[in-house]
């Protein structure tokens, strides 16, 4: 069933959304990052994934510096229109650390710090995944 229709996609604020990064193949997550509208236009138009940077305050195209490039195979948007989901064909590793998914460590604890117990929380994990590259020879 193929229905068209028209949603207002839901940015927040700073004109972002989050964008969960899935690998077409598998259905594993690789990764989320933000979008600015400039970075969906990008990603729709080249047809590889764009992002936006709230730390460099700048957009960018994954795998520009590694290589490391999303093929964009679909762009779904959830039923609130306040984040996407982009189906991808990953070429390398989709983390920058080296790993093929950023979800490369399971959470086994936490713990919050007793001085700011509001804000600071430990996560006890374990890495359960190997490294796919090394991101001091890719990003030297």
């Amino acid at each position: 069933m193929n229905e068209s229709s028209e949603v207002t996609l839901a940015f927040d604020d700073a004109e972002l959304l989050p964008a969960i990064a899935q690998d077409a193949d598998t259905g594993d997550v690789l990764m989320l990052a933000y979008v600015s509208p400039e970075a969906v236009e990008k990603t729709l138009e080249t047809g590889f994934g764009h992002y936006y940077s709230r730390s460099r305050d700048e957009l960018w195209k994954k795998g520009g510096t590694s290589g490391h490039v999303q093929r964009i195979e679909e762009v779904r948007v959830d039923c609130d229109a306040d984040t996407l989901l982009y189906r991808v064909e990953q070429e390398g590793g989709a983390c920058h650390v080296g790993y093929e998914s950023c979800f490369y460590r399971t959470v086994e604890s936490v713990r919050r710090d007793e001085e700011s117990p509001e804000t600071a929380v430990t996560a006890e994990t374990e890495i359960v995944s190997e490294p796919v590259f090394d991101p001091d020879e890719t990003y030297e």
